[in-house]
């Protein structure tokens, strides 16, 4: 039940946000990120997103670590959730969203964004430590393959991701998407994997 809850937790968070993301006036999914949609009168959405997707995928890593199998891709999952949920603190408003927020970054954050920055480097660090961590660990030769070549495309995105961020690139929402909705598929078949192995 666990593994199920993790996977359903990883898949929930990205169609929660490409559904937001999608029908939010003044939001751009190609330009803004996805903790953008924390903002604004419907913020609450994806702030419940970070934590209960999170919270779920946090379940299902723990599962996994103390089943005895796999304490250290468990242990890893845990923290890429725990990430997730610490990711629910917001961003401040910045480079035109919500609507009518000056382009730019603010001279001066507040304390809820970088706790936010924190998490995320969490979150972005994590996850291709993760997948490496399944390479070497998973027993399987088509799960060994898929996992290392997860891990590479992970951190080529996750770098790419802050040099968009950096340099205010007009396609960053959709480069930062390129790392998210491939690394929490990968993290929902995990979970599955386990989930269809306890089964047997």
């Amino acid at each position: 039940m666990a593994y199920v809850i993790g996977a359903s937790g990883a898949l929930f968070f990205v169609l929660v946000f490409l559904v937001d993301g999608l029908t939010r006036p003044g939001y751009s999914p190609v330009r803004h990120p996805v903790s953008a949609l924390a903002l604004g009168a419907r913020g609450w959405i994806q702030i419940s997103n970070f934590v209960v997707s999170g919270a779920a995928i946090t379940v299902g890593g723990v599962a996994i670590a103390t089943a005895g199998r796999q304490p250290l891709l468990g242990g890893m999952l845990a923290i890429f959730g725990l990430g997730l949920v610490a990711s629910g603190f917001r961003m401040d408003p910045m480079r035109g969203y919500p609507p009518g927020t000056p382009e730019g970054d603010p001279a001066d954050v507040t304390v809820s964004h970088r706790l936010h920055d924190y998490a995320g480097a969490v979150v972005f660090f994590s996850l291709p430590v993760t997948a490496a961590v399944a390479a070497f660990v998973l027993p399987e030769v088509a799960w060994k393959v898929l996992s290392a070549v997860a891990a590479a495309a992970l951190m080529a995105a996750s770098y790419a991701f802050g040099k968009a961020w950096e340099r205010d690139s007009p396609r960053t929402g959709l480069i930062q998407r390129a790392f998210i909705v491939p690394g929490w598929l990968w993290v929902a078949a995990v979970f599955l994997r386990f989930g269809s192995q306890n089964a047997l």
